[in-house]
């Protein structure tokens, strides 16, 4: 493997090392290839300007041994994702661990061989009631709570960026009031994707995509029209209006219905409220019969709300990996 590195040319321009690191982690998480690609053409794009009487292929070649070609740098990445994906995804008890990517295989090959001799398959009920120690879980519940505030502020954010920026294109100060508003929503897609990873356990960038500072406020405005990064970006953010207040609708929805049944016997007790099944005004069952059936369909429906609050934050972190990272 590294005889074939070497003997591979180096590339001589920084478009052409991107495209080769690009081909080298194809196959990667979207996410670490957009944070890969940024940390190389910042380095690459500084390093070329400390040194203004080098051409772009000297600038390479003297990097080389230091920050590494293209391949070497892409393994070096895959490695670091890997050890970090370890970290912080501790498996649930029963659970066997994720298996690693190729490149780590081998390292972790006698690992996973004694966890996978080890580990029982987890019963239906294990797997129903083991959502509580998932702790993405209780994130996807706070995020679709939360999503009604994000999603009202990205909406505004977009609408009202959007209707300014444009009427104030026929004036001279239109055009780096558009530029700051599109650099605005690349900083909000960030924070956005942090909040995600955090809550959500998503693999998002931790860095924005690069944008070369020696070019024109046209020129970089013009870019930014033509990549369909940035208006998926404000796709996304217009979506998460109807998104937000459908997320915080269901999840408060469910999470009181299920308390409301849950502690329905208590509130007898305290309160002398009397608990039963009214239909149109009329109570059909009463007694404290009902006590067990209402707490049962109670903390069944919670972990049932549960659930689904896992399976939407497992599908909305795919929509915002899919919009909010350059694919």
């Amino acid at each position: 493997m590294n005889n074939e590195i070497h003997a591979r040319p180096l590339p001589t321009t920084i478009p052409e090392y991107l495209e080769q690191l690009r081909a080298a982690l194809a196959g990667a998480d979207p996410a670490m290839i957009q944070d890969a690609l940024y940390d190389a053409e910042e380095y690459l794009r500084s390093e070329l300007a400390e040194q203004p009487g080098r051409s772009e292929a000297e600038v390479i070649a003297g990097v080389a041994g230091s920050y590494g070609a293209p391949e070497e740098v892409a393994d070096i990445y895959r490695e670091t994702e890997v050890t970090v994906n370890r970290a912080l995804r501790t498996p649930l008890p029963g659970r066997p661990p994720v298996a690693a990517p190729p490149l780590a295989a081998g390292v972790a090959a006698g690992a996973a061989g004694v966890a996978a001799a080890t580990t029982k398959p987890r019963s239906a009920m294990a797997r129903f009631f083991g959502v509580v120690l998932d702790p993405y879980t209780y994130g996807a519940l706070f995020y679709m709570l939360l999503s009604l505030v994000t999603g009202i502020f990205f909406f505004t954010w977009v609408v009202t960026g959007l209707s300014l920026s444009m009427s104030l294109l026929i004036l001279i100060i239109g055009i780096p009031v558009l530029l700051l508003f599109l650099g605005s929503v690349r900083v909000l897609s960030l924070v956005e994707g942090r909040i995600i990873e955090t809550l959500l356990g998503v693999r998002m960038p931790r860095r924005l995509t690069y944008a070369d500072k020696s070019l024109g406020w046209t020129t970089r405005i013009g870019a930014m029209f033509t990549d369909s990064h940035t208006w998926l970006t404000l796709l996304y953010f217009l979506l998460m209006l109807p998104l937000g207040v459908a997320y915080f609708s269901l999840a408060t929805t469910l999470l009181s219905t299920s308390l409301a049944l849950l502690f329905a016997p208590l509130a007898d007790v305290l309160f002398h409220q009397p608990v039963g099944i009214w239909v149109d005004g009329v109570n059909l069952a009463e007694g404290f019969w009902l006590w067990p059936v209402l707490v049962i369909a109670g903390v069944l429906l919670l972990f049932a709300t549960m659930h689904l609050a896992r399976a939407i934050g497992k599908v909305h972190g795919a929509v915002a990996k899919h919009l909010l990272v350059r694919l």
